[in-house]
């Protein structure tokens, strides 16, 4: 991170990614957000992580897969003239089709983007709860928050039930909310801190628990497996959402980026390195390490968990 100077500024670099931090970024992001949910492919049982045949989308002479397939798909309706990004749009179906959403998400392959009708299914509740309590834009529930991303955390996990990634476990309700979280700092990051993306206690959130952060946080050290789960995760076994071991792993991935952080918070105070990585809370750490993962996967000895979910 120090050889890197991997910072907020890291999010807008992805070529995918707004540009301008302004109006038109918060409805995109909230949009990719919203659908940011279980891309991999049923295929890789039989063919591997590498396959050809995955969903993926063409766009601009290059292919993309997993959440970048996702940006691809939104960037690329964006330059074909559909308004895929306003929640006024696509909370009808009178204004935007079922059959337009599957045409904006036409797979590169003959395979189609996991949860079609899910995704759907959160575009038209979450885009009807903007417009009709919110005034039609994700900005009002930002101007609400008065610059807290706890207060904001709230607000979402309130009133759009989609965002809701909540479980019981051993006889306790636990919170995860990774898409909820995810949504908040890709605005803070996109906003790099200020205007719409000034949160005093951003440092409150917590790394995202998805499938592929937790597989480098194994490759890396930072978790270690049972042989027994190491061969159910080996085995393409699905791990039905909610149930213990699925719980676990998420559960453990928050508690181990916390743990890097504090070590990373203390070791630059100790070499007076502040300047080098001027952003060291939770988001910038699962930022770096989704990237590396995404990077070095075909190296990984363990595979992700595969859970199929509209949470992450």
């Amino acid at each position: 991170m120090k050889k890197l100077k991997y910072s907020i500024s890291v999010w807008k670099q992805h070529e995918l990614h707004p540009k301008v931090a302004n109006e038109d970024a918060i409805n995109w992001i909230f949009l990719v957000d919203l659908l940011n949910f279980s891309f991999w492919s049923d295929l890789e049982k039989e063919k591997g992580s590498n396959i050809q045949e995955r969903f993926s989308i063409y766009h601009k002479d290059k292919i993309y897969t997993g959440y970048w397939s996702l940006c691809a798909a939104i960037n690329r309706a964006i330059d074909e003239g559909i308004q895929i990004t306003n929640p006024s749009v696509y909370a009808s179906s009178e204004n935007l089709s079922d059959d337009k959403i599957k045409y904006i998400f036409r797979s590169h392959t003959s395979e189609g983007i996991p949860l079609l009708q899910e995704r759907i299914n959160c575009m038209r509740e979450a885009g009807k709860i903007l417009v009709e309590k919110f005034d039609g834009s994700f900005i009002n529930c930002i101007k609400q928050s008065n610059n807290s991303a706890m207060k904001l955390l709230k607000i979402i996990t309130d009133n759009f039930e989609c965002f809701r990634d909540e479980c019981e476990f051993l006889g306790r309700k636990v919170q995860l909310y990774k898409r909820a979280q995810i949504l908040i700092a890709d605005i803070w990051a996109c906003f790099e801190g200020h205007n719409y993306g000034s949160f005093n206690d951003i440092d409150d959130i917590t790394m995202f628990a998805d499938y592929r952060v937790p597989q480098a946080l194994f490759h890396l050290g930072a978790l270690s497996y049972s042989q027994n789960l190491h061969n159910i995760l080996n085995s393409f076994t699905l791990l039905p959402n909610g149930s213990q071991l699925e719980i676990e792993i998420r559960g453990c991935s928050i508690w181990s980026v916390e743990l890097i952080k504090r070590l990373i918070q203390q070791k630059i105070k100790q070499d007076n390195t502040f300047d080098l990585i001027p952003n060291s809370n939770a988001i910038i750490l699962d930022f770096y390490i989704w990237d590396f993962a995404n990077e070095n996967k075909l190296n990984f000895k363990v595979d992700i968990h595969r859970t199929r979910s509209i949470f992450y």
